[in-house]
């Protein structure tokens, strides 16, 4: 399996996967962090989830397997570095592997119970509560306690205002879930 793909490495903030992209490959994430986001016709965007090192995007798969444009945008979080496997084996490796196959169901189920969960957030929570579990999921995900984005960034993940984010940070601040210092946030 590992001579049949290729290295790819990714500066933080750069492309991974762009909407419309022909499937080609499939990312396997060796080291880093990638976060995985839909666009609307108009140019919102939603985040959806993150992915972690060990981990592929079930999207991508489906793409692969049905020879589909991404409907997604990856982007690396942090520099990052992937496996990329070539569309070309994956059915074969699914039925002649089932090591593989299991990976892929397990990252199948991992990427649904994370749509869900967002699905949740988005339908029953408010959005403080969303920016919270939006700053933990971040947190847990990079594996540290400083968030380094900006509040319109953060404000253009969770599809919402700078205006509005700036005021929840400040409530969150004055909460003590989180402390604000210049060019980052930190979780507490």
């Amino acid at each position: 399996m590992l001579s049949l793909g290729r290295m790819k490495n990714v500066k933080a903030g750069r492309t991974v996967i762009s909407p419309s992209q022909e499937a080609s490959e499939m990312p396997f994430v060796i080291t880093g962090l990638l976060r995985v986001m839909r666009h609307d016709e108009k140019g919102n965007e939603v985040f959806l989830y993150y992915l972690e090192a060990g981990e592929t995007c079930a999207m991508s798969i489906t793409c692969c397997l049905e020879g589909q444009q991404s409907t997604f945008h990856v982007v690396a979080e942090e520099d990052s570095s992937m496996w990329m496997i070539p569309t070309a084996y994956l059915d074969s490796w699914i039925q002649q592997y089932p090591s593989f196959r299991r990976f892929v169901f397990r990252s199948y189920q991992a990427r649904f119970d994370e749509l869900l969960h967002t699905v949740d957030s988005l339908v029953f929570m408010n959005l403080d509560e969303r920016l919270y579990n939006y700053l933990l999921d971040k947190k847990q995900a990079s594996g540290s306690f400083e968030i380094h984005k900006t509040h319109q960034q953060i404000a253009d993940e969770l599809n919402t205002s700078r205006v509005v984010i700036s005021r929840i940070l400040k409530k969150l601040e004055k909460e003590e879930k989180i402390e604000q210092h210049r060019n980052k946030i930190e979780v507490l």
